[in-house]
């Protein structure tokens, strides 16, 4: 069984090969996943390999405790991933995703370590650490 926001998701559906997008999970066994598909809100939910889909015990601490919390602080901000240098933010709301282009991988240490969090003015900045921000202004340099 899967646990929803505010429901148990009870069946996942995905296509029957990675050919058409399907996603293969450990299902005999004892693994877990954090998941973001398509919840239905009828106990059933669709994946495919665009969604993130990652085991559960390859998180990092901070987006494990992130989940709960300061990742709901970020939800008025959008993510503008990065595909090559330079790249720009086109407003305020924005954190800049760098990833890709600093460590050719999608889940390095920016999507590890830290949340888009919305500020006390408005915009949106990436914010490190466990603890939620109690700054009014804060940058990447926070600890």
């Amino acid at each position: 069984m899967f646990k929803g926001p505010d429901k148990d998701i009870e069946f996942i559906y995905t296509a029957p090969s990675s050919a058409v997008c399907g996603v293969s999970l450990d299902v005999g066994g004892k693994k877990e996943y954090l998941i973001a598909g398509k919840a239905e809100g009828n106990g059933k939910m669709h994946i495919t390999l665009c969604d993130f889909i990652v085991p559960w015990d390859t998180l990092s601490t901070t987006q494990k405790k992130s989940l709960n919390h300061r990742y709901q602080m970020g939800c008025e901000c959008k993510i503008t991933r990065c595909p090559m240098i330079p790249c720009y933010i086109s407003s305020p709301d924005e954190c800049l995703w760098m990833d890709w282009v600093t460590e050719k991988n999608i889940n390095g240490h920016q999507a590890k370590f830290f949340a888009c969090i919305k500020r006390s003015d408005g915009s949106c900045a990436w914010y490190r650490g466990a603890a939620p921000p109690k700054q009014e202004f804060l940058d990447i340099e926070d600890p």
